[in-house]
């Protein structure tokens, strides 16, 4: 898996193979499956490729359908689904070994002046305050989560022990960014965003009930994944993800996370919803 920014605009940097069709590469990886964020961030390129340059991307909305092989490269099929006056909209449709695996829809907008609000930044340590923690090798190791390698991620702090947090029993906040320098080009700070979008959110859900993928008593699946861009920032920047879990019922738990820059503009909102289960026999 990329361990830099270069690496990851390597493996996020598509094969043109016809109209609308794009291959993806694949990098050596521990994991037994291709990384959700991978799969979401090759889409969005894919998306990305097949529209004009004054549009940008501000929201995608996903849905995982099978495991990818991270043994073979995966097949973006773009399909045209709207060019209008402010709004382009695409499909993207991931496939490998003649199946769909991930489906995508991207909706890109002319920027244009507008009404502005946004809520603020909790008021939480910055990324160099001793109390924050860095995500440890160790625990990396343990989920064969070599993804992070090209990412910065420190804890802030989690709802667990927390008294009087009765809003948000399940909640987690992070600092995270790419650990290099990104190209200018928004566009791949939004593709790079996009791929570090998928780390750590399931964990928000975990907090209340004392389950813990790293100990293995926990089994978690991406179901879908969407993302809201509303102001241009740099994914190689930290930034906070502040993230909560509403609920978890049937199998499921869903999170809701804000994204804030370390000057505290609100620049992302991001929702996904997970197959979560607790191991009844570890063994």
């Amino acid at each position: 898996m990329p361990r830099d920014a270069a690496e990851l605009v390597e493996l996020l940097d598509l094969e043109t193979i016809d109209d609308d069709l794009f291959r993806g590469a694949q990098m050596p990886t521990s994991r037994s499956m291709v990384f959700g964020g991978q799969v979401a961030a090759q889409s969005l390129v894919a998306a990305s490729r097949t529209v004009a340059d004054p549009y940008t991307a501000h929201s995608l909305h996903s849905y995982f359908l099978q495991p990818g092989d991270p043994t073979v490269p995966t097949i973006y099929d773009v399909e045209n689904l709207r060019d209008g006056r402010s709004f382009a909209t695409r499909r993207v449709i991931a496939q490998q070994h003649g199946r769909p695996i991930y489906a995508q829809t991207v909706n890109f907008h002319l920027a244009e002046p507008g009404l502005e609000h946004a809520e603020p930044m909790p008021d939480v340590p910055g990324p160099d305050d001793a109390s924050v923690r860095p995500i440890s090798r160790r625990l990396q190791e343990e989920l064969h989560a070599d993804q992070w390698n090209v990412a910065e991620i420190r804890i802030v702090d989690t709802s667990a022990g927390a008294p009087g947090d009765a809003r948000h029993p399940a909640r987690q906040r992070v600092w995270m960014r790419v650990a290099t320098p990104l190209p200018d080009d928004q566009f791949w700070h939004r593709a790079a965003f996009t791929y570090l979008s998928d780390m750590t959110l399931v964990g928000a859900a975990m907090v209340p009930h004392g389950i813990s993928l790293g100990r293995g008593d926990a089994f978690a699946a991406s179901l879908d994944h969407a993302v809201w861009f509303h102001r241009p920032f740099r994914a190689d920047e930290w930034w906070l993800y502040d993230q909560v879990s509403p609920s978890a019922s049937s199998g499921r738990g869903l999170v809701l996370a804000r994204v804030f820059t370390q000057a505290g503009a609100l620049v992302a909102s991001v929702a996904q919803e997970t197959v979560l289960r607790p191991r009844q026999d570890r063994s």
